[in-house]
């Protein structure tokens, strides 16, 4: 199955290069310990080309990565605690289980129809052994009503590229929608060589009952619901929340 991300991959970390990856693992690593028992093993759904997982190797944990885009897999950074494979994290099935599981990024906003969401939800529980931790983070439905998406450009550049991203969303209130139309034109410094094409990211939005509702019934209940990164109660200015789901035995 192709990715969304195929062509964007490409872009995607000099697109990112102003996030501020250090500290997003360390508000991961924080929330492994508090909520956590015992975390060693991490199945992370969803892995982009590796940095969150590369880094939180670094902090000794064995990271195994799942990413359906071919051109992410490629791009990954390996390492000696972090593994990734090309796979879909909603009929991903692994003769393995692990200590947590982690979906960043909004990975968890791609899954737009309720099927995609409980297969994912159903991956993670499916993986995970009794008492342990998934956490993960989406897009606010109350912070999209409340601020709705707007029209945004953004540039990047480094040594090798200029890369100029235009968003344009689209709200579909009635299917929890928001779909992002993308134009991306990207230019190569010492060729003048020049790419642009155009994508749409459908993300979809949660309340926490939502949240609720699909965690029991794929087998979780939720402990804990924050702003991702500041840990203050989401509200309608919280676009991203982050949620700690544990697997009921």
């Amino acid at each position: 199955m192709s990715s969304v991300f195929d062509s964007y991959g490409a872009y995607y970390d000099l697109l990112y290069g102003d996030k501020n990856y250090a500290a997003e693992v360390e508000y991961i690593d924080n929330l492994l310990k508090r909520y956590g028992k015992d975390t060693r093993q991490i199945i992370e759904l969803g892995a982009g080309t590796g940095i969150h997982g590369s880094l939180l190797a670094e902090k000794g944990y064995k990271i195994n990565g799942i990413e359906l885009s071919s051109q992410m897999v490629a791009r990954a950074r390996v390492s000696s605690g972090f593994s990734i494979q090309q796979g879909d994290i909603r009929s991903l099935r692994l003769n393995q289980t692990f200590d947590a599981a982690i979906s960043l990024f909004h990975v968890l906003s791609y899954q737009v129809t309720n099927e995609d969401i409980l297969e994912t939800l159903k991956t993670a529980h499916l993986h995970l052994r009794p008492g342990a931790i998934f956490i993960f983070d989406f897009w606010y439905s109350p912070a999209v009503y409340s601020q709705r998406p707007e029209s945004r450009v953004k540039t990047m550049e480094n040594a090798q590229a200029k890369i100029t991203r235009w968003a344009e969303p689209k709200i579909y209130a009635n299917e929890n929608r928001v779909d992002v139309q993308y134009k991306i034109h990207a230019e190569e410094i010492q060729t003048r060589k020049t790419d642009e094409f155009f994508e749409t990211h459908s993300m979809r939005h949660f309340s926490l009952p939502e949240i609720d509702l699909l965690a029991t019934a794929t087998g979780f209940e939720r402990i804990q619901a924050e702003e991702f990164l500041t840990a203050a109660a989401p509200s309608e200015n919280t676009w991203g929340v982050c949620v700690v789901l544990r697997r009921r035995p």
